[in-house]
């Protein structure tokens, strides 16, 4: 039996957190509305995250 994995929606608050990250790192809305869906809202582990996906910036 296979278990289909349900991404959750990011919370309502990280609106704020994603313009940021956009911001700061380059990265566009859609990447950053899931990294924060994938890590929640620990600023570090997002900016590392980030700079991984556009080492550009």
């Amino acid at each position: 039996m296979m278990i289909e994995e349900v991404s959750k929606p990011p919370r309502p608050d990280s609106g704020f957190v994603v313009r940021r990250l956009v911001d700061k790192t380059g990265i566009t809305e859609p990447q950053a509305i899931e990294v924060i869906a994938l890590l929640g809202l620990n600023w570090s582990s997002l900016v590392r995250e980030a700079k991984l996906l556009n080492p550009r910036h």
